[in-house]
């Protein structure tokens, strides 16, 4: 863009215009200014004629408006001459009005002998000039005359008023119109060359404060479509101009995000690319523990039978025993396939949380009921700190599982002195951890980030020994993804503290 060009195509927009307004003008007072000078005048005659006749009434007469001497109703006397006066000196009309009765007349003409032959031809109704009649009343006619050579004519008033006694005729001359409108056309001709001069140039100066922003556009713009988007548009008005920069400011700004989320969507693509193979390798590995877990079983399973269909077990003692463990180790894979059945219907979302209002207590209470028998088995002490009324938001079923899960683990792993504590404590305004914490060992740091992931296990041992799948607490954290909240383990200074979130809720009743 050139420099210049915008302030160029400004000035001569202006000049353009300005000239066919001076266009316009001359072609008015050309074809219309004449005419509406005479219908202007044409009024003027028509209201002269009315307050002349108001002031012949008032009077009484043509004697009484216009005396020859000072005399009786010295007011209404003055008003009608002054107003005749008023005329020839404001509108430049001349006024004869003569009395039919007295033959007396009243003038304000300098030449009052050619308007009373003027007015003695139009009454007598001989033919003169070339007249055109522009108004007609009921006792007086309005023309036109043309006149001969270089005299313009005029425009006349004449005929009777009301009292039918008094006559008149009223000439204004045209001649100095045509001149007038050709010296007001030079005199336009002159000032409107003048003013669209300066004009232009006062347009070409002052069209620097519009077409500098719309140039810092363009360099803006210029630079976004090279890639460039450190550049701002610096204006400080409100007008639209200001309203664009702005607009192109955030759409540089949003241009520079969106690559940013492209380059950054670029690289997550390279790296899940990249990290494909690990995926691969990760899904290997969960084939290869639901294979590994279910191969011990599988293998007890057909290692017993095939000792009791070949004869080995020969007194009841022995088949009980095969028998039980072939049971056992079904019920293990039962278990097993179960807990894969919940976990993935939980992932997939086919299973989604029915929320209700949980009388956390209540709740806990029967969980630790189902769990009595076990935990006296195991001469475990329990301690419980929790509010006597706590209300959460979950999935009630959902929840006393993901108990489950926590207290039967924590029981499974817990060593001298053999206690487990449940507590609360509040997040926030409206977030509660609940917490399961045993006694026993740690668990190795490089293993906590792991815990919560499928078929991990920390101790594989002692996990078959009271039949863990692997899978308990990888179901906890889907229980929990599908609340929305967060669980969690960390080791403290005499054991394990397994930990989740919920949503407070006061007491509805």
């Amino acid at each position: 863009m050139k420099k210049h060009y915008l302030r160029g195509r400004f000035a001569l927009l202006f000049a353009g215009v300005f000239f066919v307004l001076i266009v316009i003008m001359l072609v008015g007072d050309n074809f219309f200014l004449e005419r509406f000078y005479e219908k202007r005048k044409e009024k003027v005659l028509q209201n002269a004629y009315q307050e002349i006749d108001r002031y012949l009434q008032l009077s009484g007469g043509f004697s009484a408006a216009f005396p020859e001497e000072e005399g009786t109703n010295r007011e209404a006397q003055t008003s009608a001459m002054r107003y005749v006066s008023r005329l020839t000196e404001m509108e430049n009309i001349s006024v004869i009005i003569m009395d039919n009765n007295s033959s007396r007349s009243y003038t304000s003409s300098a030449n009052p002998t050619m308007l009373l032959q003027r007015l003695s031809s139009y009454i007598l109704g001989k033919d003169g000039e070339k007249r055109k009649s522009l108004y007609k009343g009921d006792n007086y006619t309005i023309i036109k005359t043309r006149g001969r050579g270089e005299e313009g004519g005029y425009m006349e008033s004449w005929g009777y008023f009301s009292d039918n006694s008094s006559s008149f005729i009223m000439s204004m001359p045209l001649s100095s119109l045509s001149e007038a409108v050709s010296v007001f056309n030079s005199f336009l001709l002159f000032l409107g060359g003048m003013t669209m001069a300066l004009g232009v140039i006062i347009v070409y100066i002052a069209s620097y404060e519009v077409t500098k922003p719309i140039q810092e556009l363009a360099q803006l713009s210029l630079k976004m479509s090279r890639l460039d988007f450190s550049a701002r548009f610096q204006g400080d008005n409100t007008d639209e101009i200001n309203t664009l920069g702005n607009s192109m400011n955030i759409l540089s700004e949003r241009l520079e995000e969106t690559i940013c989320d492209l380059k950054k969507a670029n690289n997550e693509l390279q790296s899940d690319i990249e990290n494909k193979t690990l995926i691969d390798k990760r899904r290997q590995e969960f084939v290869a523990n639901v294979s590994h877990e279910l191969k011990t079983p599988i293998a007890l399973i057909m290692g017993y039978a095939e000792g009791l269909s070949e004869g080995l077990c020969e007194d009841s003692e022995s088949r009980t025993y095969y028998s039980n463990v072939i049971l056992d180790e079904a019920k293990r894979m039962n278990h097993m396939v179960k807990d894969l059945m919940n976990l993935s219907a939980i992932e997939q979302g086919k299973d989604l949380p029915d929320f209700t209002l949980l009388d956390f207590p209540k709740l806990l209470q029967g969980v630790i009921a189902n769990m009595d028998i076990l935990l006296k088995q195991e001469g475990i002490q329990l301690e419980v700190d929790i509010p006597k009324e706590l209300y959460l938001y979950g999935d009630e079923f959902k929840i006393e599982e993901v108990l489950m899960n926590y207290l039967q683990n924590a029981i499974h792993h817990v060593t001298e002195p053999r206690q487990i504590g449940i507590y609360t404590e509040y997040r926030g305004k409206n977030l509660v951890e609940v917490h399961v914490r045993n006694t026993g060992n740690p668990i190795p740091k490089e293993d906590l980030p792991h815990i919560f992931e499928k078929f991990y296990k920390v101790d594989k041992a002692h996990t078959r020994a009271y039949g863990g799948s692997g899978l308990g607490l990888s179901i906890v954290k889907a229980i929990m993804d599908s609340h929305h909240q967060e669980c969690g383990v960390k080791n403290t200074l005499t054991g394990v503290d397994f930990w989740f979130t919920l949503e407070r809720r006061e007491k509805l009743f």
